[in-house]
């Protein structure tokens, strides 16, 4: 598996966006992670190596960070995780010093306007790309849980949005994009990009901006739904669950057990709803159509994967993450926690920095995760 983490660059004195990117990004990365530029000069991008466990991940995300963190202070900003920014506007024009960038803007306009938002995405190795495929059909029904428990980014432009997820809102402009449809078969997922691309509808294999597809350039299914998040300690819980979920589902596939039967507009729905509730309320329940609560959600997501947790010896790093953040609280929650101490956006941002700089392991649990059948203490 591997992660790639999206950051905005910020003006220490103002708090708004920075095109410092070309600056950062001439900062070499170590042995194991990668730094690019994303589509606004205001973003910068981590990129994991393949990890064997959560350890060498963790140990990547914390070597990664640090080195975005100390190049960003040499330009003279600071690097935020936060899906959209809170203050001022991030996103192009103009566009970073890229052909594949500049044809984006020729072709879509001010639809790329604002888009200068941040992400988080996990890839899962998997042998071949009809079992790709198969996978992104079998991950349908848990995407917007995944969403739910990744919210960061409630505020943009100096006010709340209402949405514990913006990003989700603001990506959704894009044609191609939220929960993928049923695929019967990889060619049946080539023969669509295939017919996308002629149309122009997106420029490349790249610009399928589904919340899970299998990767244009790697052996792997990407699951990109979620919002980058504040700290090393969430991304790896984050990450964890989708692996687990991944081979959970890929146990089904070799069962011949067929993929949840997912409506293309309830699960637009419920992707909505989970960008405007996060885990603060309530979610859409892809099995039943009927709302539950979000910790309800996750709880039923935490029961499905657990066999594969225990199988790949996650299990306490990913239930303690999940114990931290019922404690804690979700991030677009802390996020609005700073604000209301005083009203001020600035403090959002403040706050951002300081998680995205945190060393992880701070915050544990208090008690130890319940046993698989007891009542999960991180649910309400």
């Amino acid at each position: 598996m591997g992660v790639e983490e999206e950051f905005l660059l910020v003006d220490p004195v103002t708090r708004a966006p920075v095109r410092a990117a070309p600056a950062v990004a001439r900062t070499p990365g170590d042995s194991a992670v990668e730094i690019h530029r994303e589509l606004s000069p205001t973003q910068i991008e981590l990129v994991t190596g393949v990890c064997a466990d959560l350890a060498q991940l963790r140990g990547q995300l914390v070597s990664g960070r640090r080195l975005l963190v100390d190049a960003a202070a040499r330009a003279g900003c600071r690097l935020i995780a936060s899906g959209t920014a809170p203050i001022g506007d991030p996103g192009p024009p103009p566009v970073s010093d890229s052909s594949r960038y500049r044809r984006m803007s020729e072709s879509f306009g001010a639809l790329i306007d604002g888009q200068g938002v941040c992400g988080c995405h996990v890839h899962v190795a998997v042998p071949d790309p009809d079992s790709a495929v198969q996978v992104c059909n079998h991950l349908r029904p848990w995407l917007p849980v995944l969403l739910a428990l990744a919210t960061n980014s409630p505020f943009s432009g100096g006010r709340d949005t209402g949405h514990a997820s913006w990003r989700t809102m603001v990506w959704s402009r894009w044609p191609i994009g939220g929960v993928p449809p049923y695929f019967a078969s990889a060619r049946d997922y080539r023969t669509l990009v295939a017919a996308l691309i002629d149309a122009g509808v997106v420029i490349d294999r790249r610009m399928i901006y589904w919340h899970a597809r299998p990767s244009a350039h790697l052996p792997t299914v990407e699951v990109r739904v979620a919002d980058v998040v504040p700290t090393v300690d969430e991304a790896v819980t984050l990450a964890g669950l989708v692996r687990a979920l991944v081979a959970t589902v890929r146990r089904d596939i070799d069962a011949g057990v067929p993929a949840p039967a997912v409506g293309a507009a309830l699960a637009r729905a419920a992707t909505w709803r989970a960008a405007r509730d996060g885990l603060d309320g309530h979610g859409v329940d892809l099995s039943t159509g009927r709302l539950a609560r979000a910790w309800e959600l996750v709880d039923r997501l935490v029961r499905r994967v657990r066999p594969e947790l225990v199988r790949a010896g996650d299990t306490d790093a990913v239930l303690d993450g999940l114990r931290v953040l019922r404690d804690r609280g979700s991030a677009a929650a802390r996020q609005r926690a700073v604000f209301r101490r005083r009203e001020q956006v600035r403090d959002v941002v403040d706050f951002l920095g300081e998680e995205t700089a945190r060393e992880p392991g701070v915050d544990r649990p208090r008690t130890g995760y319940p046993d698989e059948d007891s009542e999960p203490r991180y649910r309400r």
